[in-house]
């Protein structure tokens, strides 16, 4: 395709992800089989244009003077691909453009960015939100919405059940893959500038051997947190596609019983294949409808592991499209979803044993407030400090600050952290 033709096909997808509601994927997927001309090459260029728009929707359109997604678009070339005014002019004037820019289109991209604007704007977030990210972070909400709108990396977690950290490096080497944050088993792949691609890591011969696995350097390192030893009984009540069962498998050494389960059978499907690749042998999976098999675990686990259901707001580096389709109503049924599987893991934990809250949200709604509130209805349950379960989980050097100021929990954000947002917190049954 023809560059300006690329333009015209993002604005295209991005107008069925703005009219249809639908997530980025998707069109992206719909419009691809629709124009199958079009390709790799042109489809990650459209890719890469879609989602740093979506990252930036309300700065975009607060510099544009418009939200539509060919605003958008023209935007994201202007203040993010940094292409001159006279550049975007002549792109948009090409064969099987959108359409040659307009007086105020001109006019725009012609302006330095501007300075002084409302909060949720720099922080590319929604406006409803304005009161949670400011509760959490007090100034710093627009630095901290900024840095969940920038491209994230690809991080992995070297499998210690079938490699070696120094051998996966050298497996990777053509990807200058380099030390991830705060996981002793982290790598991490520096984001693509502008339209370049990330590299399809799933398809490399180590992958295929179970060397490693593409996981969050925060997602690894709430992992540790839980404290899991070798040869421990272990729940993972929300185990979906099993990222966290497969981490733990590994801390513990294949040592031990970890029962993975989802009340959505449809989420556990890739979880067989994963487990078989990455040699995790301690892993069984208990269909949701079979209950009592995970009633006979009841008052008998070292370790609960709640993964919980949320908005996502931490996430949204790698789903930008999410923080603009996600509403008060469905926040609300994420937080009645927490508090039941909490209340849920509870009846599992044994006497001194741990029950780890876990979500990838920012909010304080779905973190602290949850965790305060099922303290609060539930005997018999205590905070570990941060720094107590990092020394128990044996991790190096000192334990990071929470990204919210709090010691009893932590908050893992880009801004503080450059890993995902995660929230964590480890509570003991007395």
């Amino acid at each position: 395709m023809r560059p300006a033709g690329r333009i015209a096909g993002a604005v295209e997808v991005l107008t069925m992800i703005t009219e249809r509601h639908s997530p980025a994927s998707e069109a992206l997927k719909e419009w691809g089989r629709a124009h199958r001309f079009a390709g790799s090459g042109d489809r990650s260029y459209i890719g890469n244009l879609i989602y740093d728009a979506l990252r930036h929707k309300a700065s975009l359109a607060f510099y544009m003077g418009a939200d539509s997604p060919r605003a958008l678009l023209i935007g994201t070339l202007r203040l993010l691909w940094q292409m001159t005014p006279d550049s975007i002019a002549e792109l948009m004037q090409g064969e099987h453009s959108p359409g040659a820019l307009n007086d105020a289109e001109t006019a725009a991209i012609a302006l330095a960015p501007k300075t002084d604007i409302p909060a949720h704007i720099a922080g590319d977030y929604p406006e409803w939100l304005s009161a949670s990210f400011e509760r959490v972070f007090g100034s710093k909400a627009p630095e901290q919405g900024a840095a969940l709108a920038q491209r994230a990396p690809v991080d992995l977690r070297v499998n210690t059940l079938k490699s070696k950290y120094s051998k996966v490096v050298n497996a990777l080497e053509k990807f200058g893959p380099v030390a991830g944050p705060l996981s002793p088993v982290a790598l991490r792949i520096a984001p693509p500038p502008s339209e370049g691609r990330n590299p399809n890591v799933e398809a490399e011969a180590g992958y295929a051997k179970g060397w490693f696995e593409v996981q969050d350097a925060g997602s690894q390192l709430a992992a540790f947190l839980s404290g899991a030893k070798a040869g421990e009984q272990v729940v993972d009540l929300c185990a979906g596609a099993g990222g966290k069962s497969l981490a733990l498998a590994a801390i513990m050494q294949n040592k031990g019983q970890i029962h993975a389960t989802d009340n959505d059978r449809h989420r556990l499907k890739p979880i067989f294949d994963r487990l078989k690749r990455a040699g995790a042998h301690n892993v069984q999976v208990i269909p949701a409808d079979e209950p009592k098999k995970l009633d006979a675990l009841d008052g008998k686990m070292d370790l609960a592991l709640v993964d919980a259901p949320c908005s996502g707001s931490g996430s949204w580096r790698r789903k930008p499209d999410a923080k603009w389709r996600l509403k008060p109503d469905q926040l609300a049924i994420r937080m009645e979803e927490q508090k039941a599987v909490l209340d849920r893991a509870a009846k599992f934990v044994k006497p001194g044993g741990r029950l780890v809250y876990i979500t990838c949200s920012v909010l304080a709604e779905e973190n602290t407030d949850q965790v305060a509130a099922f303290l609060a209805r539930t005997e018999g349950f205590k905070l570990v400090p941060t720094a107590e379960a990092w020394t128990a989980a044996g991790l190096n050097g000192a334990a990071p600050e929470s990204a919210d100021g709090k010691t009893d929990t932590l908050l893992l954000t880009p801004k503080n952290h450059q890993t995902d947002g995660f929230f964590v917190a480890v509570m003991r049954r007395g």
